[in-house]
């Protein structure tokens, strides 16, 4: 799952209120903070954080160098007739060509400087784009035109609900915003915003219950995440890559052990996990690796491995089948684990039945080394 980025505008002011933007940005997850070049290792001392700085030149040692600002771009020098001559294109072509990653910084006034960003963007990794009246319809004009061009587009926000938009305009949206606010609430919104945005749902189906069956004691993996879960949420595991049954998380409240909402205990060693674009062994991961934490309508987050426990238990044999197609998945032998139904009502795996229905992930693609591959793979 590639999350848009959320940046931090923190460029202007007393540097003891942006330290508070700033933290505020740490604290809630943000990618990248934007500084002046004399603030980039005030910072790095606040913590391990990406850093964008203005600047003309390489001295600075900020992570992403932005021209664009006491220049052309913001409009304290005028555009030139012909861009080619722009101190700001030259100077970010000159930079980029000592291999180091360079954004524009572009407030579009009027259309001559969306045109600017649009052809400043060819030299840059990133192109941000502040709106001054009209914001939604350059957005639009830019991402049309720069789709198929190496470059991020950065759109410039105030709110959580300009973010939103920005993110969302022509389904595809900007690749990231530039949050200039000092709301924690609205940092917070944003991030968790630019988190599900981007991600693409996953189609469920609901296949029919065919068989339940003991199969004696195996090694079975509990994954622990550093994510709280709901009940309706869990991952997506199952014997064959072509089949994933949404397995819940131990959220729900239970009269044999108390509720654990950050863990899923997922099914036998053997089984694939989705993560991302692919798929995973169930033993293979381990702390701090990515899993897809998905609900009952296919919506997903991305999820962080704290801890995985594998212990040997008894196990079941659960088979579905999904227009003719039969998936199969093997789980630990215990009320607590529970696949989810239709409706997304868990049901757990000690009550299930041949008729039931339950939520799985049907793919015709084959997969290798977790990746999909056109090629004919038989997974009984």
């Amino acid at each position: 799952m590639n999350r848009k980025s959320v940046w931090i505008k923190a460029d202007e002011g007393r540097w003891d209120d942006r330290k508070g933007r700033i933290t505020t940005g740490l604290e809630s997850g943000v990618d990248y903070v934007l500084v002046d070049a004399s603030d980039v290792e005030k910072v790095r001392e606040l913590g391990d954080i990406k850093v964008a700085a203005f600047a003309h030149d390489e001295r600075s040692g900020a992570d992403i160098i932005v021209v664009g600002k006491g220049s052309e771009g913001d409009g304290t020098k005028p555009l030139p007739p012909d861009f080619s001559g722009s101190f700001d294109i030259i100077t970010a072509t000159r930079l980029k060509g000592k291999g180091l990653k360079v954004a524009g910084y572009v407030v579009i006034r009027n259309k001559q400087y969306e045109e600017f960003a649009a052809e400043l963007a060819e030299a840059c990794d990133y192109i941000i784009t502040v709106g001054t009246d009209w914001k939604v319809i350059p957005l639009e004009n830019l991402i049309a035109g720069l789709h198929d061009k190496d470059v991020q587009i950065i759109s410039g926000v105030r709110t959580s609900e300009e973010a939103k938009l920005s993110l969302e305009t022509m389904e595809h949206g900007s690749d990231g915003v530039l949050l200039d606010t000092d709301d924690p609430s609205e940092i917070k919104k944003t991030v968790g915003m630019a988190e599900r945005s981007g991600v693409e749902d996953i189609e469920l189906a609901a296949a029919i219950v065919t068989k339940v069956e003991h199969v004696g004691m195996g090694d079975r993996v509990c994954v622990d995440t550093c994510n709280l879960m709901t009940s309706g949420e869990g991952m997506l595991v199952g014997s064959q890559s072509c089949g994933l049954f949404l397995v819940n998380s131990e959220a729900d409240d239970s009269p044999y052990v108390a509720s654990r909402p950050f863990r899923v205990n997922a099914g036998a060693v053997h089984a694939y996990v989705l993560v991302g674009e692919k798929t995973k062994y169930l033993c293979e991961l381990e702390a701090g690796d990515e899993v897809a934490i998905v609900n009952a309508a296919g919506e997903q987050r991305k999820g962080i491995v704290g801890r995985v426990k594998i212990e040997r238990r008894p196990l079941m044999l659960i088979e579905a089948d999904l227009n003719g197609k039969t998936v199969k998945t093997i789980v630990q032998n215990a009320e607590t684990i529970k696949l989810l139904s239709k409706g997304g009502k868990p049901i757990a795996v000690t009550d299930l039945q041949p008729g039931d229905e339950v939520l799985v992930k049907f793919e015709e693609i084959g997969r290798h080394f977790g990746m999909k591959v056109e090629e004919t793979i038989i997974e009984k």
